[in-house]
């Protein structure tokens, strides 16, 4: 069994961190075990499959980060020549320390086709037997230099506007402001929105923010999509202009962002409309939002040090 120890609350990791723990080998009688090793190994990967008329086209990419291995016992002999460790019935205990590399490593992930994952992974080996294993994963969170991402710290500006159709006349214009584009998780999300309702109807304020992951292989991308959270603002009546603010805050357990990984992403985009109540006229301003662990040596070990 594979076990190791927390460093922090939350039971995190980033770069740099040193990863410490034991395998556990509880044995029912006295055997010989040719080797016993633990890796860690960190790696991001994508597979999809789709059906192009009679033919099944698999989509498969992997990225491989780093993978170290350690030897309690044995090692790389082959078998015909390996040395046979004797163990006697009991507990065992085999401690290892590992360090995290300081790379820019994107945070642990799992989505419907894509994963990332930091495995530390044991095996036994025995003559004329299968390898057992034992495996676990620990949740990583990259370290985040502000500094060196472009933009999170400036502000965001769209604006659009549309001619009514049907049984609406008129026009209605939004200018939608957002004073950056970095946050954390728990923070609020500030939005200022000048909406000038030239209509004959009531128009109302729509805002969703919505997750975006894509998945990357063979020069084709899968994209998943879902809307996380909604909020819909008061009315605006028919020929005025109104300054409209809100603030939506981001909830403390949404996944980060992902930037840093060739093979998938994890975005959050800001999605606000507006809408009449008596048709189905919209009109959208999207913007992008980067999501960052909360700030905290709590919270996340040495990564805001």
């Amino acid at each position: 069994m594979v076990t190791y120890n927390p460093i922090n609350k939350s039971n995190n990791f980033t770069c740099g961190d040193t990863v410490c723990g034991q395998v556990t080998l509880e044995v029912a009688k006295d055997c010989q075990i040719e080797s016993l090793s633990i890796k860690f190994k960190g790696k991001a990967e994508v597979l999809w499959t789709e059906r192009h008329g009679q033919t099944t086209v698999v989509y498969h990419s992997k990225d491989k980060y780093f993978s170290f291995k350690h030897y309690f016992t044995g090692g790389k002999t082959p078998r015909k020549f390996a040395f046979h460790s004797f163990l006697l019935a009991g507990s065992h205990v085999y401690p290892f320390t590992f360090q995290i590399p300081h790379q820019d490593l994107p945070s642990s992930f799992k989505g419907s086709v894509g994963k990332v994952v930091y495995l530390l992974e044991a095996t036994l080996s025995r003559s004329m037997r299968i390898n057992k294993k034992d495996s676990t994963k620990i949740n990583f969170v990259s370290k985040v230099d502000w500094n060196n991402v472009p933009g999170l710290m400036m502000p965001q500006h769209e604006s659009k506007d549309k001619k009514m159709k049907f049984f609406n006349s008129g026009t209605v214009a939004m200018d939608v402001n957002i004073e950056k584009s970095g946050f954390l998780q728990g923070e609020g999300l500030k939005v200022v929105a000048l909406i000038q309702n030239n209509s004959s109807r009531e128009i109302k304020p729509k805002y969703c923010v919505y997750r975006k992951h894509s998945f990357f292989a063979r020069g084709k991308r899968r994209l998943d999509t879902k809307d996380l959270f909604k909020e819909v603002g008061d009315p605006i009546p028919p020929s005025s202009n109104e300054n409209v603010t809100r603030v939506i805050t981001i909830p403390h357990d949404v996944e980060p962002s992902i930037l840093n990984c060739s093979i998938l992403k994890v975005e959050y985009r800001l999605r606000v409309s507006s809408y009449t109540t008596s048709t189905t006229t919209e009109m959208c301003v999207t913007a992008l939002c980067i999501v960052f662990p909360e700030k905290g040596i709590k919270n996340y070990g040495n990564c805001y040090q």
